[in-house]
């Protein structure tokens, strides 16, 4: 099979493997510093090796801008983040700004400002409305869209071919045939890449969910365990028992394994967009696909991720500081760049259109506004997501319906 991306290809130099770095700050509770600046605290994620550097060009950019006000950076892998942050709000430091996923538990805890308190009109009416929907909770929109981005089947060319398998599956049976072929090649390969660890198990867990017809809920309830996801579950546990996986899928991250696809050792695995600039920056030559998501019964599926900015409410002092901060981030010569290097999807009105020419994004963004989202807005999400990490993983020995029944009581705990 010839290279062919029916999803589109990004070309990026960026690399998507998670990396540490940190540069810790001490909490959000002073306004200013001995110099009378106003400090900013800001904790984000890293996406990639890229990501200090680009916070690091922006704080300086910003910085300058805005000699009264300093921002200083912490930067924690997706893995650590959330103990992280849980850490500093107990403790009374919740930094003045966080890049994060979950966000609808802290809204109803009142530690969020509303959106529209710390960004211009400008800059709020600049956000694409089906992001800003996904921010809200009871109609006010607590964090900011920061990135989006879409999943897909990326498909090793060769390995298909040499197990006998003719073009990429596009339903669980054919997916299951598949797998299991390339994995009988041999030689520590491995049909398909399950990342059920704690990195991203409830991506993972909601391609299989999701594409057989269930869902995790909405804003107003949490649903893992609806019957409805039991089909995806068990087909999880088919696949693995089959050998269509890598080994121990219940402790293996999505990053490391993406690196071992990347290698041209594994014959598919659901990846991001960035996943195309890893694959350009390690191994150029890497004969690959990109495509659909296979479901149940082969209709059309696409998981969406969005991230957020939102503002803690430290210290009022602060809030004029945190709203230049985001009216300065957001606009699209500083936000474009970002968002190009990191690989991902803008989730402004003039982002997508400083990129509408660009061929390799456009059907990324042409499937974006129908995916399914995490129902981020729910209070709970933030309980379910941790549950996910923590008990998914769990799904390779234990009955299926168990470990839903479980992170269903774990997410009702709150």
């Amino acid at each position: 099979m010839k290279k062919s991306h029916r999803f589109g290809a990004i070309a990026l130099a960026a690399a998507a493997t998670l990396t540490l770095a940190s540069c810790g700050f001490g909490g959000g509770s002073s306004g200013g510093d001995a110099s009378g600046k106003t400090t900013l605290n800001l904790l984000v994620p890293s996406y990639s090796d890229n990501t200090q550097g680009l916070w690091e060009d922006v704080i300086s950019g910003f910085e300058k801008a805005n000699p009264d006000i300093a921002v200083e950076l912490e930067v924690q892998s997706w893995d650590n983040l959330e103990s992280v942050i849980a850490t500093k709000i107990q403790g009374g430091e919740a930094p003045d700004i966080y890049n994060g996923g979950p966000f609808a538990g802290f809204a109803a805890d009142d530690l969020l400002y509303p959106a529209k308190d710390v960004v211009s009109s400008d800059t709020y009416s600049d956000f694409q409305d089906a992001f800003l929907a996904n921010a809200e909770v009871d109609g006010t929109a607590y964090a900011l869209p920061l990135i989006a981005s879409a999943r897909a089947l990326f498909v090793n060319n060769a390995l298909l071919e040499q197990a006998g398998v003719a073009a990429p599956p596009t339903n669980w049976d054919e997916l299951l045939d598949a797998a299991t072929k390339v994995s009988a090649l041999g030689g520590g390969v491995a049909g398909y890449g399950m990342p059920l660890g704690s990195e991203e198990a409830q991506a993972e867990a909601a391609v299989w969910l999701w594409g057989g017809g269930g869902s995790f809920g909405d804003a107003s309830e949490i649903t893992v365990d609806d019957p409805a996801n039991l089909p995806g579950a068990e087909q999880i546990k088919k696949m693995i028992d089959a050998g269509a996986t890598q080994a121990d899928p219940g402790s293996t991250n999505r990053s490391p394994l993406m690196d071992i696809f990347v290698q041209g050792k594994i014959g598919m695995q659901v990846g991001l967009p960035p996943t195309v600039g890893q694959i350009a920056e390690n191994n150029p030559e890497l004969d690959y696909s990109i495509v659909p998501i296979p479901t149940k019964d082969g209709s059309a599926f696409t998981l969406g991720v969005m991230d957020q900015l939102m503002a803690f409410k430290n210290d009022d002092s602060k809030k004029d500081a945190i709203t230049k901060f985001f009216d300065y981030y957001y606009s699209a010569d500083v936000y474009v760049p970002w968002v190009q290097t990191e690989g991902f999807l803008p989730v402004t009105k003039s982002g997508a259109e400083a990129l509408s020419g660009e061929e390799a994004l456009k059907p990324f963004l042409d499937v974006l506004p129908d995916a399914q989202f995490y129902p981020s807005t729910n209070p709970k999400w933030s309980a379910t997501d941790g549950a996910f990490k923590s008990l998914f993983g769990q799904i390779q020995t234990k009955p299926a319906q168990d470990v839903l029944t479980e992170i269903q009581a774990q997410a009702d705990a709150g």
